[in-house]
Formats: structure tokens, sequence, C-alpha cells
């Protein structure tokens, strides 16, 4: 039986996120190269997740508070945005933004150096390219991923609550009351753990691509789009299986 070649490439990123595991538990870390990719995965993508969190907090509200104010439950607002933002809107959407911006320079960078022969360098000087490329890599997601979804959170929150006295004239209070009553104290170690293992996914994923290109520079493009694509999915699936154990 022959396995299609994007199933052998999905089995090697997974071997290759074991051995990024593996290393980083037993404290081989590239730490020159970790702050760079934790300015990349960081304040590198703080101004897309920023908008994209303006934007989808103050969409979030026309769509609920309009209807809701209509059928006088102004008050659950507050509570309602909190609830969808934090359960499943924050982690999904920032993993996605995270995956546009981060994802395409990981497969693109790692292609690039495997199609130029530097991966073949690096193993010939004796280093490891998972130890040297991969683990930075990850370690910067797995921190940034949860960090850029807190930020998310906040300001789609923010932007709700401004929304929704500019234009429906609910006050702060009784906005901000509502998102303390809704939300139950596991909402956000919940919303945090998705954001990690979504940004593990990403980085694996996108590292896996990146290192087994083969052929010639045009195939890194077609590298990258398949990292993106293969990531976007996978984080879709894990999303269902994640929000059934921890919601359900």
């Amino acid at each position: 039986m022959t396995f299609p070649f994007w199933m052998k490439r999905l089995g090697n990123s997974l071997i290759i996120g074991g051995q990024a595991i593996t290393a980083t538990a037993k404290g081989r870390i590239n730490s020159l190269d970790l702050f760079e990719q934790l300015m990349e995965a960081g304040p590198g993508s703080f101004l897309i997740v920023l908008i994209t969190g303006l934007a989808a907090g103050t969409v979030f509200n026309i769509q609920v508070a309009a209807e809701l104010s209509r059928q006088g439950a102004g008050s659950t607002v507050g509570g309602i945005l909190a609830i969808g933002m934090t359960r499943e809107i924050a982690p999904l959407l920032t993993a996605t933004l995270l995956t546009g911006k981060v994802a395409t320079a990981y497969a693109a960078q790692l292609g690039t150096m495997k199609v130029t022969e530097q991966i073949d360098a690096i193993t010939m000087l004796r280093t490891d390219p998972v130890e040297y490329l991969v683990v930075p890599r990850m370690l910067a997601m797995i921190i940034m991923a949860p960090v850029q979804c807190l930020l998310f959170l906040v300001v789609a929150l923010w932007s709700g609550q401004i929304s929704s006295t500019n234009f429906y004239q609910i006050p702060p209070e009784v906005f901000w009351t509502s998102v303390r009553t809704w939300l139950t104290p596991e909402d956000l170690p919940f919303m945090l753990i998705k954001s990690l293992v979504f940004g593990l996914q990403i980085a694996i994923i996108s590292c896996g691509w990146g290192l087994t290109t083969r052929g010639g520079p045009k195939e890194v493009g077609t590298s990258t789009t398949g990292a993106v694509v293969m990531t976007l999915v996978t984080v879709s699936l894990m999303d269902v299986l994640l929000t059934q154990i921890l919601f359900g």
C-alpha cells in the first residue's frame, strides 16, 4: 500500500515534533535563536492580532447586541460575547492568524534551507537540525500563542463594550457585570490550553513541512502552501476534540 505524499510528510512532521519535544525536555535549547523566534511569534504579530480582535469584538456585538436589545436582553450581551470569545473565537482566530503570519515564515525559511543544502551542512557540522532550528520555533509558539490569544480576548471584550455602549446604550458596568457573571473559573485556563496546543501544532507542522521539502527553489512555495493548509485542517479538527474534552 502506497501512502499519499502528504500523509508521509505528516508522519515525518510528527516524528520531528517528538524529537523537538524530547530535546526540549533534556534542556538542549538554542537560546540565541529562541529570542529571535519569540520576537517573530510575539511582537511581530501583535498588530495583526490587535486589529482582528478589535474587528471581531465589534462585529460580534453588532450582530448579537442589536438582536438582544430588541428582545429586552441587553444586559446579557457582555456575557455572551465573553463566552463566545473565550471558548471558541479567540483561540481559533488567533491560531488562524499565527498560521498565516508565522507558519508561512517557518515553512519558507526551513524549506529554503533544505533545498539549498544548508540543512545538510548543519548535519555535517555534527549539529542536530531539529535541536538547532525546530526547538526554538516550537518554544516560541508554545509561549507566544497563549499570550496572543489573551491579547485578542482583552481587545475583543474592550471593543465589544465600547460598541455596546455607543451603539446600543448598554452601560459599561452592566456589560462588565455580565462578563463576570457568565464566565466560569475554568474558561480562561481552558482557552489558554487550547491556544498552547494550537501553537504546538502550528510549529510542528510548519517546521516538518519545511524540513521535508524536496526539489528546487520552486518547491518552497508549494511546501509553504501545503504547510498552511495542513495546519488549518489539523487545528480545526483538534478544536473539535478539545472543545468536546474541555467544554463537553
